[in-house]
C-alpha cells in the first residue's frame, strides 16, 4: 500500500508540495493536467512537466486522477472514436513515461453531488454532506451556484463553470442514454483502449458513482457489487478495475465494503479511503477518517485491504475542514493530513499482527 496524497497544482490548490512532503509516510501524488478539457489529446511536454514537479519535491507521481471521458463516448455519439484515439494517445503518453494508473469515472454531467459543502459539526467543524430531501428541490443550475458560492473561491472538479455554462444541453445528450446503453458505451471504450494499456502497463480505475444513484434522472451503473463485478467481467483483461471508493460506496449503506474490495481481488487499483456518517436514507454527511467519527468500520476496510494483497496507490479522501483552514471544500491539508496518519497506523497494526 503506498499512501498518497491528492494535488490539484499550482494555482489550484491551497496546498503545497512541500507540506504534502513533511507528513509522514507519504511516498507520492495524485494529480492531473487541470487546464486540459476532456477528450483532448496530453501534451508529452506538459505530462513531463507535471512529474517533474512532483519528483523535485521527493515525491513520486503515483496516478492521474483523472483523464476526464468526452461526453461522445458516454452517450455513443458517431465521433466517439475520434476522442477514443485522443484517449489512447494520452494513455502511451503517460505510459511511456512512467505513470501506470488512471482514475476516472463514467457518471453523466455531474462527477460528483453534494447539497451542502460546509455542513458544521458539533465541534466547530464543517464537512461536505448529502441530504436528498434538499436535491429534491433543486434544479441543476441552482445547485451549480449554490455549489459555486460555497467554494471558497476555489474551480470544484467536475463543476466547472464552462462545463455547467452549457448543462441544459449537456441533460438534452443524455435523455434517452439508458443505464443498459451508458453501460455498453462505457464497455465499448475499454474494449478500444485495452491494447493500448497493455503495450504500456497503464491500469484504468474507474471510480464508484457519487452517490451511487440517480440524480436528476441521470443513470447510474456503478454503484454495487454486483454491477462492479459486471463491468469486471465484461472486460476481463486486469488493467480494467476499479478505484474502491468507500466514501462512495458508503453513500449506499446496503453496500457491504470488506465483501466487495475481497470479491476484486486484482482489480483494485487504487483506493479512496474515507468515513461516512448516516442518518436515514438519502442522506449522510462526511466524517473524520476515525472509525467511531462515523458509520463504516475502517478497521474491517484496511484489513480486506491488506487480505487481498493491494498494494497499490491509497489516499485519504475527502476531510474535514478545520482550525480555520481555508481551502477547496473536502480537500484542505490538516484533516486529509490526519487521515494518512490514521489509515497508515490500521495498515501498520494489522500487518503486524
Amino acid at each position: 500500500m503506498k499512501m498518497s496524497f491528492r494535488w490539484f497544482g499550482e494555482g489550484h490548490d491551497s496546498v503545497e508540495l512541500w507540506q504534502i512532503k513533511q507528513i509522514p509516510g507519504m511516498q507520492g501524488i495524485i494529480t492531473t493536467l487541470y487546464d486540459t478539457k476532456p477528450g483532448d489529446e496530453w501534451d508529452l511536454e506538459a505530462i513531463r512537466a507535471m512529474k517533474k514537479q512532483v519528483t523535485d519535491a521527493g515525491l513520486e507521481l503515483l496516478g492521474i486522477e483523472s483523464v476526464n471521458i468526452h461526453d461522445a463516448i458516454k452517450v455513443g455519439s458517431p465521433d466517439r472514436d475520434l476522442y477514443i484515439q485522443n484517449y489512447k494517445n494520452t494513455i502511451a503518453k503517460l505510459g511511456s513515461e512512467g505513470i501506470h494508473m488512471i482514475c476516472y469515472n463514467f457518471m453523466p454531467v455531474f462527477d460528483w453531488t453534494r447539497s451542502d459543502l460546509a455542513k458544521p459539526r458539533p465541534d466547530g467543524s464543517t464537512v461536505l454532506a448529502y441530504d436528498q430531501n434538499k436535491i429534491d428541490l433543486l434544479k441543476p443550475s441552482e445547485m451549480f451556484k449554490q455549489l459555486e458560492s460555497g467554494s471558497n473561491g476555489f474551480v470544484l472538479p467536475g463543476w466547472e463553470p464552462e462545463r455547467m455554462a452549457h448543462v441544459k444541453e449537456l441533460f438534452a445528450l443524455y435523455e434517452h442514454v439508458s443505464e443498459d446503453q451508458l453501460f455498453d458505451n462505457l464497455v465499448y471504450f475499454l474494449n478500444a483502449i485495452m491494447p493500448v494499456c497493455d503495450e504500456y502497463n497503464v491500469d484504468m480505475a474507474i471510480h464508484i458513482d457519487d452517490p451511487c444513484w440517480s440524480v436528476f434522472g441521470l443513470p447510474r451503473i456503478i454503484t454495487c457489487k454486483e454491477q462492479i463485478l459486471k463491468l469486471m467481467n465484461a472486460v476481463p483483461n486486469p488493467h480494467n478495475g476499479v478505484t474502491l471508493c468507500t466514501g462512495s460506496l458508503s453513500s449506499d449503506p446496503a453496500n457491504d465494503i470488506p465483501d466487495i474490495i475481497r470479491s476484486l481481488k486484482g482489480r483494485i487499483h487504487f483506493a479512496h479511503v474515507r468515513n461516512t456518517k448516516h442518518t436515514t436514507k438519502g442522506v449522510f454527511e462526511e466524517a473524520a477518517h476515525y472509525a467511531s467519527d462515523g458509520s463504516l468500520d475502517m478497521y474491517a476496510i484496511v484489513k480486506a485491504l491488506v487480505d487481498i494483497g493491494f498494494e497499490g496507490p491509497v489516499r485519504p479522501d475527502h476531510g474535514r475542514a478545520i482550525w480555520n483552514e481555508v481551502s477547496m471544500p473536502g480537500y484542505g491539508l490538516y484533516d486529509r493530513a490526519l487521515g494518512s496518519q490514521y489509515i497508515l497506523g490500521l495498515y501498520d497494526a494489522i500487518k503486524r499482527a
